[in-house]
């Protein structure tokens, strides 16, 4: 028996945490498919399982994505993800652009008679 953890984020700042023991040599879909038809699996991880079979999430394992023949190992943390609704670095370059570059940045405390951009 192998134990993992699987973790899974369904919206912004609601995670969910589950512990789960599979037999030995396993895949990635073979111990999903497994623990879905185990009776004492709760609802809502039901649908996240549902969702990486259905190629709503994306799996991976300790941060690095992984395909579904992957193999487990004792010990994995199994991390579901949804896909981003925004690329971080276009968010941060609004935001920062919405700010105005005197007020935001580096460069928008400075001493009182100090060099522009020092």
């Amino acid at each position: 028996m192998i134990h993992i953890t699987i973790m899974h984020a369904a919206a912004a700042r609601q995670t969910a945490q589950w512990t789960v023991a599979l037999a030995a040599p396993c895949s990635l879909e073979e111990g999903l498919r497994t623990w879905l038809q185990d009776s004492t699996t709760e609802p809502a991880c039901r649908e996240a399982i549902q969702g990486v079979l259905d190629d709503q999430l994306a799996p991976s394992l300790w941060g690095r994505r992984v395909p579904l023949s992957e193999r487990l190992r004792d010990g994995d943390r199994l991390e579901l993800s949804r896909a981003l609704l925004v690329d971080p670095k276009v968010a941060r370059r609004e935001r920062f652009k919405s700010q105005g570059s005197k007020s935001a940045g580096l460069f928008s405390k400075r001493r009182p008679g100090a060099k522009p951009g020092y």
